[in-house]
């Protein structure tokens, strides 16, 4: 077929060198804007690559994957670089917007040929391999590699109809519609292949342990330039990845489009789809680990009060851990630490509060609980050192269908402050959130990855930008990232603050505007954690 061959006779990036690229870029460009004092005015006098979002000048150098370009030996940073649209003389026609908006779309689609020429390799190079294929039974391939090759085809279909959009004019008309197209009609296929991950993650990790021929094969097929040093792994994730970028390709079509436009209309409703899609993808992931967590925290429990069913399909853990509960009357202060405090073990749900004791045989014997809709919290005012990081958590119904109250000491502020927001998410932050639709608020871009560690942290990507709703002395960030209106905590060394509070502004802007289809659904999205 047509891509096909043309793919393999061309160069370009693999996906995973474009989205490092495309990544730096934008927060290069974050920077450069938050340095200046008049973002708007230097993004109005200039047409460069800086004052496009989303990175598109690395994204751009896997141009040669579309049928514009057959010079393989040629990298074409932007749109307007290419020979036709140079030649053509449209650059000296169009607004300056509308080449902004054609540059985002431009970007969708050469981003699109970056991923398929990745998959293309994770399938030819390593699935079809044929030492490969002696070593692996046929359950472990169908695992590991799942359902990849019904992957593989829809972004090739996908492909084919922008190219052949791109062909049909040198201006792009739109893309967003095909991107709707395709969410709807065949983009099932990537919550099968997300869903599957905790599988495949644990299928190769067991592989490499208890096959050495699997590993000295994967090894050996790692170090051929084709792969230009990425590891099997990066190829294996792809799927998860695109489709969430691709989402972040939409939002940035739809900043760059006229408001109350077709293009505007159409970019929201393929962003609408992508959102369904990602969501079933996260929910996909999550329930299998949801699942078995949950059977695993049961065995553990024994109650010496009335027994509580733990498991229940629409029952997650949000956060657990040891804390110190004060012992005895407030009076008692004076007592030396050591006997004022004795230790706890809270088990926080979604819906419910477990407090329990840990006792011989890792096990933990409950001696209380609530809904977590009765809690409260309330953080003591500062009482000297042996009462740092000390706060109040009242149960207004417990067990016994009274009120109490545990007066509990965190191991540093950071654990009192994300233990205090895990048990009552609706109390006050620091800072206000997106939801509040505050002018201006703190706010932070992600320099760092980081993957969450625990389940009321955040895993962020590179470029993620958050508004910051707290912060501790002693190194995290609570934050909510505007793109998804997810929350959860994080080192601060994975950001830099942005500082320009016009930047501030252009991104929340940006932000409601994304939203304001389904905005009351974001609404109720954003006033939850990450979970």
């Amino acid at each position: 077929q047509k891509i096909v061959n043309l793919l393999n006779s061309l160069l370009g990036l693999l996906y995973q060198e474009y989205r490092d690229k495309s990544t730096r870029e934008e927060i290069e460009t974050r920077r450069l804007q938050d340095s200046q004092t008049d973002p708007e005015e230097n993004s109005a006098s200039e047409e460069t690559p800086s004052e496009t979002e989303a990175a598109i000048t690395p994204e751009s150098k896997a141009a040669p994957q579309i049928s514009l370009l057959r010079n393989s030996t040629s990298r074409f940073n932007l749109w307007q670089d290419l020979p036709e649209i140079r030649s053509s003389g449209v650059l000296s026609i169009l607004q300056p917007d509308e080449i902004k908006l054609q540059e985002a779309m431009f970007e969708l689609v050469t981003s699109e040929a970056s991923y398929y020429k990745s998959l293309n390799l994770l399938v030819s190079h390593f699935m079809e391999n044929e030492r490969l294929k002696k070593i692996l039974h046929q359950s472990e391939a169908h695992i590991l590699f799942s359902n990849v090759l019904d992957v593989m085809a829809v972004s090739e279909r996908f492909l084919l109809d922008l190219e052949q959009r791109v062909e049909e004019n040198i201006v792009i008309s739109d893309v967003c519609d095909i991107v709707h197209q395709h969410t709807v009609n065949h983009f099932s296929v990537y919550i099968t292949y997300v869903s599957n991950q905790t599988y495949q993650e644990r299928a190769y990790k067991q592989l490499l342990q208890d096959k050495p021929a699997f590993r000295e094969v994967i090894s050996q097929l790692e170090l051929d330039p084709k792969c230009k040093g990425l590891s099997f792994s990066s190829f294996l994730i792809l799927p998860f990845q695109r489709i969430t970028r691709l989402k972040l390709l939409v939002q940035n079509i739809l900043k760059k489009v006229e408001e109350k436009s077709e293009r505007e209309s159409t970019a929201l409703d393929a962003h609408k789809e992508l959102e369904t899609v990602v969501k079933a993808c996260n929910e996909g992931v999550r329930k299998m680990s949801r699942t078995e967590q949950m059977i695993s925290i049961q065995k553990k429990l024994e109650f010496k009060i009335k027994s509580v069913p733990i498991i229940s399909h629409s029952r997650w853990l949000l956060k657990q851990g040891e804390l110190q509960q004060m012992n005895g009357p407030k009076t008692s202060r004076t007592l030396r630490t050591k006997k004022l405090f004795r230790e706890i073990y809270l088990f926080l749900f979604n819906d419910l509060l477990v407090i329990c004791r840990q006792i011989p045989g890792d096990k933990y014997q409950v001696f209380d609980s609530a809904p977590r809709g009765l809690l409260r919290v309330e953080e003591l005012e500062d009482q000297g050192q042996s009462l740092a990081n000390v706060f109040i958590l009242r149960l207004l119904e417990n067990a016994d269908d009274r009120e109490v109250s545990y007066m509990l000491k965190a191991s540093s502020q950071s654990e009192m402050k994300r233990w205090m927001i895990s048990l009552a998410p609706n109390r006050r932050t620091k800072f206000v959130s997106f939801t509040s639709r505050l002018v201006d608020c703190p706010q932070i871009q992600c320099v760092h990855p980081y993957m969450a560690q625990e389940p009321d942290e955040l895993s962020l990507e590179l470029a993620d930008v958050l508004n910051i709703l707290d912060k501790t002395d002693d190194g995290w960030i609570f934050g909510e990232r505007l793109h998804d209106q997810e929350r959860g905590w994080f080192p601060s060394s994975m950001g830099e603050e942005i500082l320009n509070p016009k930047i501030r502004a252009q991104n929340l802007k940006e932000c409601f505007r994304v939203h304001k289809s389904d905005d009351s659904q974001r609404r109720k999205l954003g006033s939850r954690n990450r979970q």
